[in-house]
């Protein structure tokens, strides 16, 4: 017989295989060595999974046994099995009665999809029943899928408490709900949603959180809702994918789409997949336009974008029949593309986390793979505080240093394709005036970016962004010298400064503005040399070169040095005994180690290890794509005084909001009597209740009175009571069968009345003509 890690064995007694699986869980690392059941494991396996990430080896175990966790970690680090695994550890069988046992909420549709085809793979092998509810789709199909008791539910918010507030759902049997991308939720606006979901849920759930960032409102979330909640903060430090590389490219805002072109059909392989990042929507849609003008095979996704054409384009490119996807901020998240190689950012992003939230779409579970930002000069400081918040040196491609990360694309490459494009905008007047649509969104956009930081726009100002050289990247390797040197050459010409003033460059020399201008050169010949030094000294400290050392592993040390010695770990009763009058030493720890104080605690002001400290810092704002979605958030904000800045006004009237059982205000619009109508037609809550009995009657209820909504205008009544005229139903009441038969009866009395009539006319006249005929 074979053994198996992690199951019981029949032979034995249960003592001897808890010390079995005790020792078997300190020498092995996999999701062998966490107890899961049989078919879970064989889920795991056939989707690919053998060694668990560092997020998962630690959030895992932690929820298996029952604890509140908020979970932060790098994105595509794995989180999406942290709990999904934990779920079908504690569902285990299906429950037809029971109702759902599992909610999973997500920010996008995207992401629900996505969560939802991970649920169906992991759980191949057990009968557990899933359903997804989305906005968008019908609620017809949604109100039959929860009749139908899944075990597991995976929506998002909004279209969600429409189902329940309609439904008039409890939510009484649920024990394990997800927040998946809980930063993001709020970001858009789901917090009163949030609120009254997590009202009707039963106090006994378990609850589990992963966030990207730590918010204050998510800390505020995390006090009221979670149960002495366990904050893993894993890979906070490392920033970015180790298999990530990062490129930045200037040129000007016109040579933008040009650079673009160039990057697609020159620099990146055809069969390799590229995600585009662009501003606004009318952004997305013109460089959709000219892609495909140039036979470049793409699609695209913003947030206007009707649901079932997002759905389409992005399967379309998962699967791989285009390589690129044009996308807004709005709509990216949440994307996970498998093979995804590259990321562009045609617009640089302001806020520096939004950075790698998109780059953070490539280069996950361990791949590698490249990110391409086009910087023009009004994104020049973005650029830099990126750099200050990554703790990263900015590396500048210059004459006298050829290698660098932020560089420029040959001119020559850039001006071919940019013929192209002014010939093209000539010849199309769709594509023209598509243009000018994106000139004027690109305004509304400036107006509601946010600015870089004041120390940022100081000292960009001193760096030679503008006299870059040609980016490594493009430099030709195939000798061809002629176009090196003349790049070379055109380099040297920008950075070229004469020694000498106008005045001694112009004049004669033996003109009076000559003799008087040479010496005064030569009186302050030393002054200048001083001033020259400093500049070069001042240029050398801002752009250092990055270290080109390989670094050391483990494995490599310790085949080196036979004894390595560490400080000894103090003893937890130790700490509480002495108390502490000099500050500790740092203590050496392994990778998965995060110190309470991070090195760049001064760009991560809000996140700490305990809830204790408020996050105020570690928001992210995402941009609407849309006019109309910008002129909204403007709207909503006010400015405050003692905050000094611009915050969500809260004093709005109540007005074309219901109050629900919790206390929470929601707009009246979630209460539209769709379901009592849904019931009506397709009789499907009376044949529920009488097959489930009371666990069905708990989930799904009659609408209350007060919760109707009635109809408010002249024609919406008049459209009420033609639907009611129009509408029959096959059983009648007893008075419309009394008032059918009296109506009937009346009808045969008229019948009958008339043919008396008739007899009586009929009669007289045959019996005149019989009694002539007799005589």
């Amino acid at each position: 017989m074979v053994e198996l890690q992690g199951f019981d064995d029949p032979n034995l007694s249960p003592d001897e295989n808890e010390e079995v699986k005790k020792k078997s869980t300190k020498k092995s690392g996999g999701f062998q060595s966490m107890g899961l059941s049989f078919n879970l494991l064989k889920g795991i396996t056939k989707r690919g999974y053998k060694i668990p990430t560092p997020i998962q080896r630690k959030a895992i175990p932690l929820v298996l046994e029952g604890r509140d966790v908020v979970a932060m970690a790098r994105t595509g680090s794995g989180k999406t099995a942290c709990f999904l695994i934990p779920m079908f550890e504690r569902l285990k069988i299906r429950s037809a009665k029971t109702g759902a046992r599992a909610l999973i909420l997500s920010p996008t549709r995207e992401l629900a999809l996505q969560t939802l085809r991970f649920i169906k793979e992991l759980g191949r092998f057990s009968d557990l029943k899933a359903s997804v509810i989305l906005g968008g789709d019908s609620m017809e199909d949604q109100f039959s899928a929860i009749h139908g008791n899944p075990d597991i539910l995976v929506a998002t918010p909004g279209r969600f408490l429409h189902v329940c507030v309609e439904m008039d759902l409890k939510l009484k049997n649920i024990e394990y709900i997800v927040f998946d991308e809980a930063d993001r939720l709020f970001e858009m606006g789901f917090g009163e949603q949030l609120n009254e979901i997590v009202n009707r849920l039963p106090d006994s759930r378990q609850t589990v959180l992963f966030s990207a960032t730590l918010p204050k409102v998510l800390v505020e979330f995390a006090k009221a809702g979670l149960n002495d909640p366990v904050l893993i903060r894993l890979d906070v430090e490392s920033k970015l994918p180790t298999g990530l590389q990062l490129w930045f490219i200037t040129c000007r805002p016109e040579e933008k789409l040009a650079a673009l072109i160039v990057l697609l059909k020159s620099h990146i392989e055809e069969q390799q997949q590229t995600l585009v990042f662009a501003a606004t929507k009318h952004h997305v849609e013109y460089v959709h336009m000219i892609l495909d003008h140039f036979g470049i095979s793409n699609t695209y996704i913003y947030s206007n974008l009707d649901p079932s054409a997002r759905k389409i384009n992005a399967a379309k490119f998962s699967q791989g029949k285009c390589q690129v996807l044009v996308v807004t901020d709005v709509a990216a998240r949440g994307i996970d593309i498998p093979q995804l190689d590259n990321v562009i950012n045609f617009n640089f992003p302001a806020k520096s986390k939004l950075f790698l939230h998109r780059v953070g779409r490539c280069a996950r579970a361990g791949r590698s793979g490249t990110a391409y930002s086009l910087v023009s000069p009004d994104e020049h400081a973005y650029l830099l505080d990126l750099h200050l918040f990554l703790d990263k040196e900015l590396s500048l491609t210059l004459p006298t240093n050829k290698e660098g990360s932020v560089g420029r694309m040959p001119q020559s490459l850039i001006e071919e394709q940019h013929s192209a494009l002014l010939t093209l905008h000539e010849t199309r007047m769709d594509i023209a005036s598509m243009k000018k649509v994106t000139e004027n969104a690109y305004q509304q956009y400036l107006r509601s970016r946010p600015a870089a930081s004041s120390d940022s726009n100081k000292r960009i100002k001193e760096l030679p962004l503008n006299s870059v050289g040609v980016h490594s990247i493009f430099r030709q390797s195939d000798g061809n010298d002629e176009e090196n040197d003349r790049e070379n050459i055109i380099d040297r010409m920008k950075v070229y400064r004469p020694q000498g003033t106008i005045f001694e460059i112009c004049g004669k020399n033996t003109s009076q503005d000559y003799q008087v201008m040479k010496k005064k050169r030569a009186f302050h010949k030393e002054k200048i040399e001083i001033h020259h030094q400093k500049r070069d000294l001042k240029k050398t400290q801002q752009i250092k070169p990055e270290s080109t050392l390989q670094g050391s592993n483990a494995e490599e040390i310790e085949d080196t040095f036979a004894t390595i010695v560490v400080p000894k770990k103090r003893k937890i009763d130790d700490l509480y005994k002495q108390k502490a009058k000099k500050p500790r030493k740092e203590v050496q720890k392994d990778d998965n180690y995060i110190p309470y104080q991070p090195a760049d605690r001064h760009t991560e002001e809000g996140l700490s290890v305990n809830f204790q400290q408020e996050a105020s810092k570690a928001q992210l704002d995402l941009t609407a794509d849309t006019k109309d979605a910008m002129r909204r958030s403007n709207q909503t904000k006010v400015w405050d005084r003692k905050k000094k800045k611009f915050v969500v006004d809260q004093s709005k009237s109540k007005v074309g909001k219901i109050k629900t059982e919790s206390g929470v205000w929601i707009p009246a619009t979630y209460k539209s009597n769709r379901y009592s109508q849904w019931k009506d037609k397709t009789k499907q809550g009376e044949a529920a209740s009488d097959d489930d009995g009371d666990n069905t009657e708990q989930a799904v209820r009659k609408p209350k009175d007060f919760l109707k909504g009635r109809p408010n205008t002249h024609w919406a009544r008049h459209n009420e009571k033609q639907m009611m005229k129009n509408k029959r139903s096959d059983l009648k009441s007893t008075d419309q069968i009394l008032k059918a038969r009296q109506l009937a009866e009346k009808k045969k009395s008229r019948q009958n009345g008339k043919r008396g009539k008739k007899g009586k006319k009929s009669g007289g006249g045959g019996g005149g003509r019989s009694a002539q005929r007799r005589k």
